[in-house]
């Protein structure tokens, strides 16, 4: 197929070099940020802040994760947005978690993230928003408490509320299995 087989894995290490260089880079970087994210990076009262209002490595180890799931990049332009059963999935891969020191930025962040996954992911079913009232109330009170501050420093200052959230809609979710079956 490649005329040799040196040829060929050459080009597999190459086209395997460039794989991993693209999986390590930091999507908050100038010039590696994909559109999707830079459509993220605009504030708004529906969008989680841009990497940028992270603490860097110096201010508490891993920083928080981009908003991998939160409302504004859950999904493309023209695209279905994500299903409740996915979005609560993430936010349960979440319970095992905890804030220590070396990863509470990233805890933190994710948490954050996945509940605001789930709140977009509930007001975009079709069942309407008004079949996850607790919910979406229990984000609401939590932001309005967070004041729009997603910075490391006000999660960890808030993590109780943000785990209580977590916590109280993992039980409102699981009295409502058919929601995330």
């Amino acid at each position: 197929m490649f005329g040799s087989t040196v040829r060929g894995a050459a080009l597999t290490a190459v086209v395997l070099a460039g794989f991993a260089v693209s999986c390590a880079a930091d999507p908050a970087t100038p010039g590696t940020a994909s559109s999707a994210s830079s459509a993220s990076s605009t504030p708004s009262a529906a969008s989680t802040p841009s990497a940028s209002s992270l603490p860097d490595a110096s201010e508490a180890g891993r920083a928080a994760p981009s908003a991998s799931r939160g409302p504004s990049s859950s999904a493309l332009p023209g695209t279905a947005p994500e299903k409740v059963r996915d979005a609560f999935a993430g936010l349960q891969a979440t319970l095992d978690g905890s804030c220590t020191p070396a990863e509470c930025a990233y805890f933190v962040g994710r948490v954050y993230d996945e509940l605001h996954g789930l709140d977009a992911a509930m007001k975009a079913d079709p069942k309407g928003p008004g079949h996850f009232p607790e919910p979406i109330a229990l984000v609401a009170k939590l932001d309005a408490e967070l004041g729009g501050d997603r910075s490391f420093k006000n999660l960890k200052e808030h993590q109780t509320l943000l785990i209580g959230t977590r916590d109280k809609i993992n039980t409102w979710m699981q009295g409502h299995p058919d929601d995330y079956r």
